[in-house]
Formats: C-alpha cells, sequence, structure tokens
C-alpha cells in the first residue's frame, strides 16, 4: 500500500504587542516528519516557499502577501495549507473580535476571546442552512489590532480558527484552506496560494471592514450601489399577521400604516402554494387579480409595495421540483441538498434553467402583480454546497458556492429593469453576510437580529463596508423589550414594525402584535423622532471602540442644508444592555472641535432637554438606564 504523505503549510507566526514587530515562521506537517521550518529537506522531500510581501502605500499598516511553494523533491499530496498564523499576546482578560461565519447558534459577529475560547470560522456550509461571511478576522486591544483575511474575487471556503487555548499567553488566528480533492506535487510543481493580507491599525472592526471593502472595490470589478431614497423610507410589514393573512387583514391596516408615516407595506410569507411554485394560493381565489387589487390599494394609499421571496428553494412536492430536476443542486454523493427552515431543496445558483424560471418569477411579482421592490429572505442565501448536476454544466463544482452571488446580481439587474426605482434587500437570516451580495442590493437589514446589541453591531459594519446602503433595522419587535427604536434610530437604521390593525389574525402563533394605544403613541414619537432628524442617511463616525469604551457608544454625522442654513449636526448614542446596571457618571463626546461650542438637545426625551458644551471639554454628566440619545449643533 502507498503511504499518502499530508501536508499542511503554515505561512507566518505574528506575535503582536499592541504594535510589537512580527516574526515570520513556516511549518510543514507530513508523514516523514513533524513541524519543520522551510524550506524543509529530509527523506527525499524538499519544499521551498517563495512569498511576496508588499506594503500598500496609500494604507498604512496593510501588506499584501502572495504565496507559493515549489516542491524540489520527491512527490507529495497536499491537502491544506495555512495563512497569516497570528498570535496577540492579551494585556487584559479579553481581546474583542470580529468573526464573520455563519452557524445555526446565530451568534454575533463581534465576540469576546477569552481563555479557552475556539471557534473554527468556516466559510463554507456549517449547517444545513448555514455558511458564508466575511473572509477576515480581526483581533483588537485598546492599543492595537491586527487583522487577516483574503483578497479574493469571489468568496473561498477558507476556515479562520480563532482560539485562545488554556494556559497560554496568546491568542491565535489565521486563515486555513483544505483542498476540496488532495493535490499531488509531482517533483517541479508550484502550487500557489489565496491571496492574503494582514492589516495592522487601531480601533476596532469598522476599521479592518472599510480597509477590506475599499481595498476590494478598488482591486475587483466590485461596487456598491446607490440607495434610492425610497430605500431609507419607515416599513410596515404584513408579517404581523404571519402566514396566514388574509388580503383584507393587511388592507385593512393599511390607512393606519399612512397615518402613522410608513411608507413601506412588505407582503410577507404566505401568498404562495409553495416555496418554488410562486403564483398565489386558495386564499387568492382571483389568482393575479387578488395580488393586483392589494398592490393598487397599497398604491392608491401612496405607499409602496414590497414581496417577500424565498429564492433557490423548492420544496420537494412543488410541479417545480418534479418537473425540473435540472435546476436542483446535487452534492457530490448525488443528492439533493436540503434547506432545513422550509424542509426544501436547493436550486443551484448558477444553472441557466434557474435564471431562466427565475427571469419569469419576476416578470409576474413585478410586471403583472406590480411591487416596487423585493424581500428576499432566507440564511440559506448565503452560500450552498458545491454542486455536481451535470445540467448545470460548471467548469467546477466549487463555482456554486464561490459564484453563487452572481444570482443576485441578475436579479438585481432585471428587477430594476422592470422598475428602476425598485428597492432590492437580501436577509440572510442570521447570517454573517456574504459579503459578495453587498453589491447586488440597495438596502441592507439587520436579518431577524436576536437583540437590539446586533441591530447596532451589524450597523457599524455594514456602515463600514458599504457606507452609502440604507440599513434596515427590521421590525422594532425583534428587539429588546420589543420597543427598541432607539438602537435603530440611534445608530442611523431605518425603523420597521410588524404591528397589526384593529386585531390580530387567530393563527398567529409569535403574537400578540396588537397595536395598542400605549403602542401607538410610542410608534408616532419616534416616527416624528425619525422624520425630524433623518439619521439614516448621515454617515457614520468611528470614534469609539467595540468593547473597551464604555458605556457602547455609536456618532452619526448629518449634515445641514446649505440652502435653508442648518449646520451639520452629531448625533450620539450611547446603550447599556439588558442586566446591566444605570450608568451615572461622565461621558466623552469625541469629535469635537476644541475651538466651537455646541448647543447640545436631549432629542429624543419627551422634554428635551438643552444646554452648553464647550468642544474643548468635551464631557457630560448623566444618569441613564438603557440608552441616551443627544444632538450637538455647532453654535
Amino acid at each position: 500500500m502507498t503511504r499518502t504523505t499530508h501536508i499542511l503549510f503554515s505561512l507566518f507566526l505574528l506575535t503582536l504587542a499592541a504594535c510589537a514587530p512580527k516574526q515570520d515562521t513556516e511549518r510543514l506537517v507530513c508523514a516523514e516528519a513533524d513541524m519543520q521550518s522551510f524550506p524543509f529537506s529530509g527523506n527525499g522531500l524538499r519544499v521551498v516557499k517563495h512569498q511576496t510581501v508588499t506594503p500598500v502605500p496609500e494604507v498604512e499598516g496593510l501588506e499584501v502577501i502572495e504565496t507559493y511553494f515549489v516542491n524540489l523533491g520527491k512527490p507529495v499530496t497536499v491537502r491544506a495549507y495555512e495563512l497569516c498564523r497570528t498570535s496577540v499576546v492579551p494585556h487584559d482578560t479579553v481581546v474583542w473580535s470580529l468573526q464573520p461565519s455563519s452557524t445555526s447558534a446565530r451568534l454575533d459577529w463581534v465576540l469576546p476571546v477569552t481563555e479557552g475560547f475556539a471557534k473554527q470560522n468556516y466559510l463554507g456550509m456549517n449547517n444545513s442552512d448555514y455558511g458564508g461571511g466575511i473572509p477576515l478576522i480581526d483581533l483588537w486591544q485598546r492599543d492595537g489590532a491586527v487583522a487577516i483575511g483574503l483578497f479574493e474575487p469571489v468568496l473561498r471556503m477558507i476556515s479562520m480558527p480563532v482560539s485562545w487555548q488554556r494556559y497560554d499567553n496568546h491568542v491565535t488566528a489565521s486563515l486555513r484552506y483544505d483542498l476540496p480533492e488532495p493535490v499531488e506535487l509531482a517533483t517541479g510543481d508550484t502550487l500557489r496560494c489565496f491571496r492574503a493580507f494582514r492589516y495592522t491599525h487601531h480601533g476596532d472592526y469598522f476599521n479592518a471592514l472599510r480597509m477590506f471593502s475599499d481595498y476590494m472595490q478598488s482591486r475587483f470589478d466590485l461596487r456598491m450601489q446607490p440607495s434610492e431614497p425610497e430605500a431609507f423610507e419607515p416599513v410596515w410589514c404584513a408579517w404581523g399577521y404571519e402566514r396566514l393573512f388574509t388580503i383584507d387583514e393587511v388592507i385593512g391596516t393599511l390607512d393606519k400604516v399612512a397615518e402613522l408615516g410608513f411608507r413601506w407595506v412588505d407582503v410577507d410569507d404566505g401568498y404562495q402554494i409553495a416555496e418554488g411554485d410562486w403564483t398565489t394560493n386558495a386564499r387568492f381565489p382571483g389568482g393575479d387579480r387578488d395580488m393586483q387589487r392589494l398592490t393598487d390599494e397599497i398604491h392608491r394609499r401612496g405607499l409602496k409595495a414590497k414581496l417577500w421571496w424565498a429564492p433557490l428553494a423548492a420544496d420537494p412536492d412543488t410541479r417545480l421540483a418534479k418537473e425540473h430536476p435540472e435546476m436542483l443542486l446535487l452534492t457530490d454523493e448525488w443528492a439533493r441538498e436540503y434547506i432545513t427552515w422550509w424542509d426544501s431543496w436547493y436550486l443551484s445558483p448558477v444553472n441557466p434553467a434557474t435564471d431562466a424560471y427565475t427571469a419569469d418569477l419576476l416578470r409576474m411579482f413585478l410586471s403583472t402583480w406590480n411591487f416596487d421592490g423585493l424581500k428576499i429572505d432566507g440564511q440559506h442565501l448565503n452560500c450552498c454546497l458545491p454542486d455536481y448536476n451535470e445540467t448545470s454544466a460548471l467548469s467546477s463544482p466549487w463555482d456554486a458556492s464561490e459564484r453563487m452571488h452572481t444570482y443576485f446580481g441578475k436579479v438585481f439587474d432585471l428587477a430594476r429593469a422592470y422598475k428602476p426605482d425598485a428597492v432590492v434587500q437580501v436577509c440572510p437570516c442570521g447570517c454573517a453576510v456574504n459579503y459578495w451580495l453587498l453589491p447586488h442590493i440597495n438596502q441592507a437589514v439587520a436579518s431577524d437580529p436576536m437583540s437590539s446589541r446586533q441591530v447596532r453591531m451589524k450597523r457599524k459594519a455594514y456602515a463600514a463596508m458599504a457606507p452609502d446602503l440604507a440599513y434596515y433595522g427590521d421590525h422594532v419587535e425583534l428587539t429588546d423589550n420589543g420597543d427598541d427604536f432607539a438602537s435603530q434610530i440611534g445608530t442611523g437604521a431605518v425603523i420597521g414594525t410588524k404591528f397589526t390593525y384593529p386585531k390580530d389574525n387567530p393563527y398567529v402563533t409569535d403574537g400578540p402584535f396588537l397595536l395598542t394605544p400605549e403602542r401607538e403613541a410610542l410608534i408616532r414619537k419616534w416616527m416624528r423622532i425619525y422624520r425630524d432628524n433623518d439619521l439614516a442617511r448621515g454617515e457614520y463616525l468611528n470614534l469609539y471602540t467595540w468593547g473597551f469604551d464604555y458605556p457602547e457608544a455609536h456618532v452619526i454625522k448629518v449634515q445641514g442644508d446649505d440652502v435653508q442654513g442648518t449646520k451639520d449636526a452629531l448625533y450620539y448614542a450611547f446603550y447599556l444592555d439588558p442586566g446591566m446596571p444605570a450608568f451615572d457618571g461622565l461621558l466623552e463626546l469625541r469629535g469635537l472641535d476644541p475651538d466651537c461650542t455646541y448647543t447640545a438637545v436631549e432629542y429624543t426625551a419627551d422634554t428635551p432637554k438643552q444646554f452648553i458644551v464647550n468642544g474643548a471639554d468635551p464631557h457630560i454628566e448623566v444618569s441613564f438606564t438603557r440608552n441616551y440619545l443627544i444632538k450637538l449643533i455647532p453654535q
């Protein structure tokens, strides 16, 4: 029996204490010898590393790393390589991190790393519905940070393991790629690795994501879409009535929706026969005419209509699945990939038949039914397994996983062809968004947040990657206590709700969502604040470090109107998570001009208080229990 030689390449080890000098080492793991340095030779093996580390002059602290290995010895079988092995020596009991991968746990994208922590952060499919993410890891402390990641034109199925082994004095992160199939390197063969980067900086994950996104857009054919003005309008979603909603329930709520100031109506899950068969079900006995009646009623009130849709899914008993098996994604075992949440099969995102079927759907949604936009939904949209269906005619089965985003590019272009001002949202429910989706949407979303903290955390991430992209904070009912408009407005998110009126659907399972007088008063208050201040169109300023500045803080700059003579305003928002004790002390208002005096307004208070802040001494003494929002206008 021939013994297979396994190789693990580790490109370098960086020890960072703040910005301490790096120490590069390489490791080789194989059957004949364990953990030797490059170039390795012995027992007939000899592998030489070639590496180029190029500083990027216009981005301080950024190095682009290109590496390949040449086999000068006997043949070896390569199964994996590891890039950018990086160690950070903690100054405290915690190192904060960005770990943007996706699993069914729907964890925070930002996590504290403490002793004993370990997470693999695989960007492929981790659970039946969950995968994808952003190919970088960021680790930061009070006085320094380091990010590692890939600069590649498509999503690569790497792992980004982060760990702090017990009794070690360092946190370790790296980028590991397990080859889909073992690669045998004959004598003289070369293995090229993915293009990696190392970025030393200060602050938190915002700075790493901003650098990454700017570089990606400059290097590859990526461009973030400008958001339509309508993408910043508040949203009412019919999901409060859940899947068994009726046409009359939605229409009966529209007058109240318009009266309260919402401008979008999202018609949600429940109109279709099944996932895959998207024509109307028995509760729309008039078929297309009933759906047209619904959109007509929405438009008659001056509102716009968005349609919920879970593409790339087909229930097993649908006509689509039975009559068009050529669209179904097949795994390496020739099994259909299963979407647990929808009890459906995956459609291949890179199959021409899927494209044609999707084009017909969009014609029905946006032309026949006359919707104005799309609420595209599902955690399965972030990634998929490789597609071995021969009818897909792929150069590699992994094209389905790596180029899944191209499907959404076609959807976006077609939607805008039918409706030039269409708002297209993709909600990768609970997932750390696949970065390559961002150029194909004009509204991001908090995507089923598990807490107000996630609403704020994701807002900061999207503001870094796509500064001009509208960010919808999702239904306020998903925030802490179901009423945290402050976490949406204070961070610059679009507000939304799924209230029902004048009663609930009797089949609602997660409610009630009834618009009570108290809830209506709450919505009226925050709608006025949203309209008067327009933070959602403002510029996010990264002036506070997540995890190390207490309380958690966010700043939005809203430009004044030159015609009206209004001045730029700075909006500060401070937050405490549930269970935290009340804050009573000094807050530092960073970013003020020391030569300027400001009028401060507690603009969300029932009785707004005003006072003067001197930019040379930007500290104020406050007490609050949940949040504190304040506006500063230069005098």
